[in-house]
């Protein structure tokens, strides 16, 4: 059954390879996947409009598709339901002020002030505001001599959006996993570079005193990346009934990713401990064996890098690797503690019992509930 489970699973890679591979090439002379659903929405629901409903106004519906499509399900939701609301509200004031007022300047300036300032009031979507004044404006201009006009609007927006959202479903899903896997690998690698470039600031010899800083910035903007990228793949799954079985494997990327949020705060707590490290005249007289420390830092920083791997490709080999470097941290870190019988300064004491600390941590964060073949 494992042995099927991977081969299915390695089809299923390559035919998501070979697809991505056309739509790059479709992609090159300007034929991208989501303008194939623009049109296809367009074209679906003027076909419905007009022979199912036998509407007067098919091009509403046409074009609430055109701007219903967008990257992921969840914003075409979302726009579909910014533009049902604005012209539901527009057509509302329309109808109300076309009592009293004919069409004209004056009457386009009460309505569009109206409708775009109650939407404003009420702390509404910029594009509803828009989207009321629009609306209200059609409504007054053409509601008053064509009856059903208004009606119409909001019943052939409704289908064209709802067109525009079935087909983004529907047809090649957006699928983010995978961005969020390569952006894991890419966190864990840096977070891995990062820690060893800090071994740098415990070979000081001195001249000039180093911080880590510039380091340790470059890995938040990394980690703000992949967060980045973590929200966008939940925002593709939303409201996507064919990527349901995709939705426990993300739960479990996100408990990876902050993992390794955690581990970046240790990262940051260990470059302060180092940095002041360089400041203690005592240390390098306290501590001898600093390279057993530089090997410590060295090694959790390696069970980094192989957690990030198991995470994205949690195979027997990658658990094992990693925990055999969590092992190896361990045992590098408990070294490091025997050199303390010989530490007498507190400040020093203090120091490198919390860089000691941190690398502990991170280290947990690492074979703490292990990853598994689940949710894959």
């Amino acid at each position: 059954m494992m042995k099927l489970a991977v081969t299915l699973q390695r089809l299923y890679h390559l035919e998501t390879k070979c697809l991505k591979n056309k739509t790059e090439t479709l992609a090159r002379f300007g034929f991208t996947l989501q303008i194939f659903k623009t049109a296809l929405a367009a074209a679906l629901s003027w076909f419905v409009a007009t022979n199912l409903l036998h509407a007067d106004y098919p091009y509403f519906a046409a074009l609430a598709a055109i701007l219903t499509v967008q990257v992921t399900v969840a914003d075409s939701v979302d726009k579909a339901t910014q533009r049902i609301i604005g012209i539901i509200g527009g057509v509302m004031l329309s109808m109300l002020l076309g009592h009293w007022f004919q069409i004209g300047s004056l009457s386009i300036f009460l309505v569009i002030l109206l409708g775009m300032g109650i939407a404003q009031a009420l702390r509404m979507n910029p594009q509803i505001i828009s989207q009321v004044a629009v609306s209200s404006f059609l409504v007054l201009a053409f509601g008053q001599d064509e009856e059903g006009y208004a009606y119409a609007r909001i019943l052939e927006t409704i289908l064209g959006s709802g067109i525009a959202v079935l087909i983004n479903a529907l047809i090649v899903p957006q699928n983010a996993i995978p961005d969020v896997e390569r952006s894991i690998i890419a966190s864990s690698a840096q977070a891995a570079s990062t820690l060893k470039a800090l071994n740098s600031l415990l070979q000081n010899n001195g001249r000039f005193r180093k911080t880590g800083r510039t380091e340790v910035n470059a890995l938040i903007r990394v980690m703000d990346k992949c967060h980045l990228t973590l929200k966008l793949a939940e925002q593709s799954l939303k409201y996507n009934p064919f990527l349901t079985h995709k939705r426990t494997r993300l739960s479990r990327l996100a408990v990876s990713i902050n993992k390794l949020e955690h581990i970046t705060v240790q990262i940051r707590g260990i470059r302060r401990g180092l940095a002041d490290l360089q400041l203690n005249a005592v240390f390098q007289e306290e501590y001898p064996n600093i390279p057993q420390l530089q090997k410590a830092v060295s090694a959790t920083a390696e069970g980094i890098t192989v957690f990030g791997e198991a995470i994205v490709v949690p195979s027997d080999r990658n658990l094992a690797a990693l925990r055999k470097q969590v092992q190896l941290a361990r045992e590098d870190q408990a070294q490091c503690l025997t050199d303390f019988k010989n530490i007498h300064s507190a400040e020093t004491l203090r120091d490198v019992g919390s860089i000691l600390t941190d690398l502990s941590r991170i280290t947990s964060e690492t074979e703490r509930e292990n990853p598994t073949r689940e949710g894959m």
